[in-house]
């Protein structure tokens, strides 16, 4: 095969999506077929395709292969690590995070389901609803994924038989009601022979919607970096030394959520000190206005003391200040979470130490209700913590605000990310209310 890159404007709307789902639910043959059908495979990684078929012996390609890139995942057939790819068309470029079935590699689905506008969630025509299908359906959730689709995957092996896609629409939609998903589609498929994934399938003529490519070209996801004020986590302070004698202090740092424009009043967190944007800069560009995702260095109209970790605001729509935080926490280590245990967390570019001082309560993943407070949470467990941070954060609920909202908590004796935490709410009087800056 020759594949086709399509010539695509740099212009074309960017989507970042993910599969999920259960092991051996087609996740990673999904994404190799996407691939192959919409002709974004290069010669180079056919070939590689073909000799790994040649070397295992299996007489044809396995287009899992094109994502499960590790040694061990081609040997036992699953998916490890999140693997990234990217493909364009016409329409939308495409950026895919292949992630783990496995109940063991579940913190590294969260990874992908933090940075993603949609999530496709797999589901075996054989199998139906199973645990791990609800999980994954609730991490997406809790990570405010606005949008998934439900691809009923090995169609081909139950005979394309209406009434098993219906049934498993039928429960999924009993469920829906637990989560927060602005939308879902589902979409019947097989993965493996290619049916509704680029082109419609022959097999499945009562089913009247759109492919599965189809409906990615098309599908309205909402910006939600660009809602509410803006926010500018300081990672350096710029001072450069020359021989001019240039006064220049700029502020740099990746644009976390909303806008800034020179003139601008803003806060800086979490002194509460107020001034305004002199100018924006971009290498050696001066900017009219810059927003989320953009990584800026800002010039203020007065001299403040600010450092690494501080947060520049708007001045309307203030974030929140606290130690006290209520928190979910998905647990990603073997050792588990107990109270009275010392971590360390990075939130945006501050780093804080912390105390857990109290467990909330625990998901059951099985009814999808919360259980009294448990002794621990234990590894891939997620349930409510309270907190208490060394020094304050400037934080957004994490519904509001994503990069605002969440952060990681690190083992301070091995260093490891131990655990993501999405921030519900201050707890008791901790709140500092930056209202009357």
């Amino acid at each position: 095969m020759t594949a086709i890159q399509h010539d695509i404007p740099e212009t074309t709307e960017l989507l970042r999506f993910m599969t999920a789902g259960s092991v051996d639910d087609g996740k990673s043959t999904l994404i190799g077929r996407l691939l192959y059908d919409s002709k974004s495979i290069f010669d180079d990684q056919w070939d590689a395709l073909q000799k790994s078929a040649d070397i295992t012996g299996a007489g044809k390609v396995n287009l899992a292969n094109l994502t499960d890139g590790l040694r061990a995942e081609r040997e036992q057939g699953i998916t490890i690590d999140v693997a990234y790819r990217y493909f364009a068309t016409p329409k939308r470029r495409f950026i895919i995070a292949d992630t783990p079935g496995h109940v063991q590699y579940t913190r590294n689905m969260v990874t992908a389901a933090s940075t993603v506008d949609l999530a496709l969630l797999l589901v075996d025509a054989r199998k139906g609803v199973i645990e791990q299908t609800r999980r994954h359906a609730y991490i997406c959730s809790l990570l405010r994924v606005p949008k998934i689709i439900v691809c009923i995957n090995k169609m081909d092996l139950v005979g394309y038989n209406q009434k098993s896609y219906e049934a498993i629409v039928s429960e999924l939609n009993d469920l829906s009601a637990e989560f927060s998903f602005d939308e879902i589609a589902f979409v019947p498929i097989s993965a493996l022979a290619g049916d509704n994934v680029v082109e419609r399938s022959k097999h499945m003529d009562w089913y009247i919607g759109p492919p599965l490519l189809s409906y990615l070209e098309v599908v309205r996801v909402p910006d939600l970096d660009h809602r509410g004020g803006g926010r500018l986590p300081v990672q350096y302070v710029i001072r450069p030394q020359n021989d001019g004698g240039s006064d220049f202090r700029g502020y740099a740092g990746r644009i976390a959520g909303g806008a800034f424009a020179p003139g601008e009043e803003v806060v800086v967190l979490p002194s509460g000190n107020r001034t305004r944007i002199a100018s924006i800069h971009r290498f050696d560009e001066e900017l009219d206005s810059a927003s989320a995702g953009e990584s800026v260095t800002l010039a203020l109209e007065d001299n403040i003391d600010i450092c690494r970790g501080d947060m520049i605001v708007s001045s309307s729509g203030l974030p929140s200040v606290g130690k006290d935080l209520d928190v979910t926490v998905c647990w990603m280590n073997e050792r588990p979470l107990r109270p009275g245990q010392r971590l360390s967390l990075k939130h945006t570019s501050r780093n804080a130490r912390c105390v857990v001082k109290e467990l909330i309560d625990k998901l059951d993943i099985e009814t999808m209700k919360s259980a009294p407070a448990p002794e621990q949470l234990g590894l891939n467990d997620i349930g409510r913590v309270r907190i208490r941070t060394a020094t304050p954060l400037v934080f957004d609920a994490y519904p509001e605000q994503r990069s605002t909202g969440g952060f990681i908590l690190i083992d301070e004796a091995t260093h490891e990310t131990v655990g993501a935490a999405l921030i519900k709410q201050a707890a008791g009087d901790s709140l500092v209310s930056s209202q009357s800056w």
